[in-house]
């Protein structure tokens, strides 16, 4: 794997990554199509994920985490999505939920609920969308009403990823009036009175992890279910967006570097017109341009880490455009694989064409790139 240089990453971060993508190797992709065409969610496998740290990446140690950098987590994610950017991609959610947690719970709420996370015998979800709200995610309509020392929600949660086997249900409702200053973040859990979920959406890719409804009907939450304080759900909601963009751009990053891998050897092996593939110079260009466009994705990824990881004031901005370039370039270049694989890389078997329908939809979650253009020129128009 390409990610692994080192003289761009420390000793610590060449070995995470090297762990990583041998554990993606053994465990992920040889069932990565078969887990696909299934539709199975292989909660074992990410159990095993967790003994490496990788259900605590952004967790503090004293509850169980890992607790690694932004810049760390976006290596060992890239690593992970070698093998499946799906289950990467849940993962990189689930980390954003404990994240969540660890950074705004109470020290009572850390330790009942992260220990569990972190070795993922619980697994999270993230509820912000709904089916009225999706970019314009200040507008949600899901309510929480204080009824004495309870909480009681109403609403429905929309695409959520993991719905259904998650324990964990972060869930953003609104407490005060319209716009974000009126919405607070709550801990639901799978086990509370009037919480369901509806049926598992049918979608082009992520068909290995879940995506269902959360539908929210008079769950009756106790007080201390509320995460930070009141009115603090939307600023804690984006906080979790600006780390959780970073995942899904190193998923994307992984799951294209995979794809052009394979790229290479199969035009190595493949021969027309008397010559390997490979030796032609117009194809052995396309390779050219595939790696040089990921390679500047993971250069802006990591420096959209780093500034996270420092507190930055621009690392909202950056993060966004990590995310819009780094998801763009994965689909891109995923894309141009199956192509340069013909009429095989359009069949199942060789894995491709499940690459290019799990990354497209990176595109459009954790705000879609539309939406990131608006964050980063909101960011050029503040500054000028």
């Amino acid at each position: 794997m390409n990610t692994v240089h080192a003289s761009d990453l420390t000793e610590d971060q060449v070995a995470i990554a090297e762990a990583v993508q041998a554990f993606a190797a053994e465990h992920l992709a040889p069932h990565a199509v078969e887990w696909d065409q299934a539709k199975h969610f292989p909660v074992d496998v990410l159990r095993k994920a967790a003994d490496l740290g990788l259900a605590g990446v952004y967790v503090r140690e004293d509850a169980g985490g890992s607790e690694l950098s932004r810049l760390d987590g976006v290596v060992a994610f890239e690593a992970l999505a070698t093998g499946c950017p799906s289950i990467a991609a849940y993962l990189s959610i689930h980390n954003m939920v404990g994240w969540m947690v660890d950074r705004y719970g109470s020290e009572a709420q850390r330790h009942r609920w992260l220990p569990a996370l972190c070795t993922a015998e619980h697994l999270g979800s993230y509820c912000l969308t709904e089916p009225g709200a999706g970019s314009d995610a200040a507008a949600l309509a899901t309510r929480a009403v204080r009824d004495g020392d309870h909480w009681v929600l109403d609403g429905v949660k929309q695409f959520i990823s993991g719905a259904g086997a998650a324990q964990l249900y972060i869930v953003m409702a609104r407490t005060g009036g319209p716009g974000p200053g009126g919405v607070s973040a709550f801990v639901v859990e799978r086990d509370d009175p009037g919480l369901s979920f509806g049926p598992n959406e049918k979608k082009m890719g992520w068909n290995a992890q879940p995506t269902r409804q959360v539908l929210l009907d008079g769950v009756r939450l106790p007080a201390d279910r509320l995460l930070g304080g009141e009115g603090e759900g939307f600023r804690i909601a984006m906080a979790g967006l600006n780390g959780g963009r970073l995942g899904i751009a190193a998923c994307s990053l992984g799951g294209a570097q995979n794809a052009l891998d394979r790229t290479t050897a199969y035009l190595a092996e493949r021969e027309a017109f008397g010559a390997r593939l490979l030796h032609a110079q117009a194809l052995q260009f396309r390779l050219a341009d595939m790696a040089t466009e990921l390679e500047a994705a993971r250069a802006l990824v990591w420096r959209a880490a780093a500034a996270l990881d420092r507190g930055d004031r621009r690392a909202p901005q950056l993060c966004a455009m990590a995310k819009r370039y780094a998801t763009d370039t994965g689909f891109e270049v995923a894309n141009e694989a199956l192509q340069l694989h013909g009429g095989y890389g359009y069949l199942a078997e060789y894995g491709i064409e499940k690459i290019v329908r799990d990354l497209r939809v990176h595109q459009i979650l954790e705000g879609t790139n539309e939406i990131m253009r608006v964050i980063v020129a909101r960011g050029l128009i503040g500054a000028a």
